[in-house]
C-alpha cells in the first residue's frame, strides 16, 4: 500500500495542469516593454533637446516637429500619392524578382549544365554594385515608373536566386535516392522533393530581398524621379528641410521594418522544412 509521501510524489498524469510556473506580463512581453522602452527614452531626450534649443532646425528635426510635418503632408500634400507609387514600384519589382529569381534558381540548382552556363554572368551581375548601373538604368527606361521597377527587380533578384540555387544543392541526397528508386519523373521530385526542401532557403532570399528592394526604390526615384519617397527625402535634403526629410525616412524605416517581420515570420513557419545534418 503507497505511504502518503509516495502519493504526492506520484507524477502527475497526462491532461492534468501543468506544473510550470506562469509566465508575469513581464517576462511574456519582455522584449516589447525593454525595445519600446529605449525607443521612447531616446525620443523623450530627443525632443528635450530639440525644446531646449539644442538642435539647429538646419542640420536636425525634432520628433513634434517631423510629427506635424507628417499630419500635413498627409493631409494637405501629397504623401499618400508619394507612399502609393513607391509601393506599386516595390511590389511591381518585386514580385518580378521572386517569381524570375526561384524559377532560374531551380534551373541553375538543379542542371548542371545550366549552372556552368550561367555562373559567369551571375557571378558578374552579382558582384556589380547595383547602384553603378542607376544611370544606366535610367537611360534605357527612362525616369518614368518602369526604371525604378527595373532597379528593385536588380536589387531583389539576386538575393532570392542564390538562396534558392542554395536550397535547391542542399537537398537530401537520400531523399533524392529514394524519389528516384520509386521512379519519380523529375517533375515529381521537383513537387515533392526539392521545392519543400528549398522553401527555408527561399524565404531567407525573400527576406533579403525585401530589405535591397526598399533600398532600390528609394535609389531609384532619388536619382531620377519626380515623385515617391525617395523623391521626398532627396527634395528635403537639397532644400534644407529636415522636417521632410526625416518623414521620407521614418516611412522607409516603418515599411521596412514591417515588411522584413513579416518576412521572418514566413520564415520560422516554415524553417521546420530545413535539412538537419
Amino acid at each position: 500500500m503507497a505511504t502518503k509521501t509516495e502519493t504526492l510524489r506520484t507524477p502527475a498524469p497526462p491532461g492534468s495542469v501543468s506544473a510550470r510556473p506562469r509566465q508575469s506580463f513581464y517576462q511574456k512581453h519582455e522584449a516589447l516593454i525593454l525595445g519600446g522602452g529605449a525607443v521612447l527614452l531616446v525620443l523623450g531626450i530627443w525632443q528635450a533637446f530639440w525644446s531646449a534649443g539644442k538642435i539647429s532646425p538646419l542640420f536636425l528635426s525634432g520628433p513634434s516637429a517631423i510629427a506635424k510635418q507628417f499630419w500635413e503632408t498627409l493631409r494637405h500634400g501629397t504623401l499618400l500619392a508619394d507612399m502609393g507609387y513607391s509601393g506599386l514600384n516595390f511590389l511591381i519589382g518585386f514580385a518580378l524578382a521572386l517569381v524570375s529569381g526561384v524559377v532560374i534558381g531551380v534551373i541553375v540548382g538543379w542542371y548542371r549544365r545550366a549552372r556552368m552556363l550561367f555562373d559567369p554572368f551571375l557571378n558578374a551581375l552579382y558582384a556589380t554594385p547595383r547602384i553603378a548601373m542607376v544611370p544606366m538604368i535610367i537611360i534605357w527606361f527612362g525616369v518614368g515608373m518602369w526604371s525604378k521597377v527595373f532597379i528593385v527587380f536588380l536589387s531583389a533578384f539576386f538575393p532570392v536566386l542564390v538562396n534558392t540555387v542554395g536550397g535547391i544543392r542542399n537537398i537530401d541526397p537520400d531523399l533524392l535516392r529514394a524519389a528516384r528508386a520509386f521512379c519519380a519523373s523529375d517533375w515529381q521530385i521537383f513537387k515533392t522533393v526539392a521545392i519543400p526542401g528549398a522553401v527555408p532557403f527561399i524565404l531567407t532570399g525573400v527576406r533579403q530581398g525585401v530589405a535591397l528592394g526598399l533600398i532600390g526604390v528609394v535609389v531609384g526615384e532619388m536619382f531620377g524621379g519626380s515623385q515617391g519617397v525617395g523623391f521626398m527625402v532627396a527634395y528635403g535634403g537639397q532644400t534644407f528641410n529636415t522636417d521632410t526629410l526625416f518623414v521620407g525616412v521614418l516611412i522607409i524605416a516603418f515599411a521596412g521594418i514591417l515588411l522584413t517581420s513579416l518576412a521572418e515570420k514566413l520564415e520560422r513557419r516554415f524553417s521546420r522544412w530545413r535539412p538537419q545534418r
